[in-house]
């Protein structure tokens, strides 16, 4: 194994990881991943499958992020780290399935119609 790289998107975030053997070091965009992802939550979202599989200290990770807000790119990452996971050793996939790690979330901002105030809200209806 000499370097992997996977890809992974949630709302309009794009995250693009390289994994390689290491002792564990995650960093985002150049910064470690504790300052860049300052919530706990989003911490354990990274960490996640690492801890699905029990290599959290096994891979150096570098994660290259754009795009969406700060959920949304954790989301990405985790997707992505998820996937090199699998690319790495194929057992680890029905693991990482059972916790839902590799299912790609659908869900992203509805688009603005014409002739309405945003997707779904309407103009006041006057009717006399």
């Amino acid at each position: 194994m000499e370097l992997i790289n996977t890809i992974g998107r949630r709302k309009t975030a794009v995250a693009r990881i390289y994994m390689k053997k290491g002792k564990g070091q995650i960093t985002v965009n150049g910064i470690d991943y504790k300052n860049y992802f300052p919530t706990v939550t989003l911490q354990y979202s990274i960490h996640q499958p690492l801890k699905a599989v029990k290599t959290t200290d096994k891979y150096d990770i570098n994660i290259l992020v754009k795009g969406g807000g700060i959920n949304g790119q954790a989301g990405a990452a985790r997707l992505a780290i998820a996937r090199a996971l699998v690319e790495i050793a194929a057992e680890n996939k029905p693991l990482l399935k059972v916790e839902e790690l590799l299912t790609r979330d659908p869900r992203m901002v509805e688009r603005k119609k014409p002739g309405q105030k945003k997707a779904r809200k309407r103009f006041q209806f006057s009717k006399r």
